[in-house]
C-alpha cells in the first residue's frame, strides 16, 4: 500500500520503519528534521509537509502528541490533500472526545476514520510487538488490521469511534495504578529488610503478578531488560503517563465514575513529572516514594 505517516518520533518513527520492511510504501512528515533524517535511514521516504505525504495515499496514519495536535492536522491540510474515500488512522493517545470529534471531520471531509492507540511503548515500536487497540466500523477495521498486524502482535477491534481510545486511557489506568502499589511495595520491603529479589519471586509467581511487576519492575537486577537497569531511561516516560492518567480523569469526571485510585494515581504522576520525572521511565516513581520515605 502507498501509506502516509503523519509524526515520526520515538514512537512512529518505528512503526513507519516496519511497514518499510513489510514491503509498503510509506511517505512521513514530522516537524522535527532529526526525525525525519532518522525516518529516512530506514526507508522511509519523507515530504516537505504533511498534506504532500497525503497526496495519493491509500491510508493516512498520525501518531501525535495530543489531540489537538491531531485536529490542527485534519484542519490544517490532510483531509483537505487526501484522495477521496481515504481511510485516516490515529494512533495517537486522545481524549474520547477529540477521537469522536477526529473523525467527524474525516467523514465530513468524504473520508473514513478510525481511532487505534498503542500500548507497548518505545521497545514494542521497535519491535513489531504493539497491542492496538480500534475503535471504528467494521469495514476500516478489515481495511487497517493487516497493518496494525505489522507494527503489532495484538490487534483488538473494541468498537465504533473513539472505543479504541476509551481502551487505552483504562488501561493505562490500571497500569500507572499498579506501578506506584508495586513501588511501594519494593519500598516497604527495603525497610522491613526483605531483597529485591526475593520480593520478587514471590510476587511474580503468586497473586501480586503484573506487567508493572514482571516485565517493567522498577527495581535494577530482577528484569534485566527494564528501564530500571538504564537509569530509568524510557521506556514510557513519566510525562505521558500523567498525560493518559488526565485523559482517565477527563473521562472519569465526565460519566462521573465513582473511581479513587485513578484520580489519586494521577496526581501523584502529576507531580513525578512536573518535579523532573517528565523524561525518565514512569517505573522512576519508586524514587520519588523512596525519597519522601528517607
Amino acid at each position: 500500500m502507498n501509506i502516509a505517516f503523519i509524526g515520526l518520533g520515538n514512537m512512529g518513527g518505528p512503526m513507519a520503519a516496519n511497514l518499510v520492511k513489510a514491503g509498503h510504501r510509506v511517505v512521513g512528515f514530522d516537524v522535527v528534521p532529526e526525525a525525519l533524517e532518522k525516518a529516512r535511514a530506514a526507508g522511509v521516504e519523507t515530504a516537505a509537509t504533511g498534506a504532500d505525504a497525503a497526496a495519493g495515499a491509500e491510508l493516512v496514519v498520525t501518531m501525535l502528541p495530543s489531540g489537538r495536535h491531531l485536529l490542527d492536522a485534519y484542519q490544517g491540510g490532510l483531509l483537505a490533500a487526501a484522495a477521496p474515500d481515504t481511510l485516516f488512522l490515529d494512533c495517537s493517545t486522545v481524549d474520547v472526545a477529540d477521537a469522536r470529534a477526529a473523525r467527524e471531520l474525516a467523514v465530513g471531509a468524504g473520508h473514513r476514520a478510525a481511532d487505534a492507540p498503542v500500548s507497548g511503548g518505545t521497545v514494542g515500536a521497535e519491535a513489531g510487538t504493539l497491542t492496538f487497540m480500534v475503535g471504528g466500523d467494521e469495514a476500516d477495521f478489515a481495511q487497517a488490521e493487516p497493518l496494525l498486524q505489522v507494527m503489532g502482535a495484538t490487534v483488538v477491534h473494541c468498537g465504533a469511534s473513539g472505543a479504541g481510545q476509551a481502551a487505552k486511557v483504562c488501561n493505562n489506568m490500571i497500569l500507572g495504578v499498579s506501578m506506584i502499589a508495586v513501588s511501594e511495595a519494593f519500598v516497604l520491603a527495603e525497610r522491613l529488610g526483605l531483597s529485591h529479589q526475593a520480593l520478587f519471586d514471590v510476587a511474580s509467581r503468586s497473586s501480586g503478578q503484573c506487567w508493572a511487576l514482571t516485565t517493567n519492575c522498577p527495581v535494577p537486577g530482577p528484569v534485566p531488560a527494564s528501564p530500571a537497569n538504564r537509569d530509568y531511561a524510557p521506556g514510557f516516560m513519566g510525562a505521558l503517563m500523567s498525560k493518559d492518567l488526565q485523559l482517565a480523569l477527563n473521562a472519569i469526571e465526565a460519566t462521573g465514575t465513582a473511581a479513587e485510585l485513578g484520580p489519586l494515581a494521577a496526581g501523584i504522576y502529576r507531580r513525578y513529572a512536573e518535579e523532573g520525572g517528565a523524561q525518565t521511565d514512569f517505573s522512576g516513581i519508586i524514587n520519588t516514594i523512596r525519597e519522601a520515605s528517607a
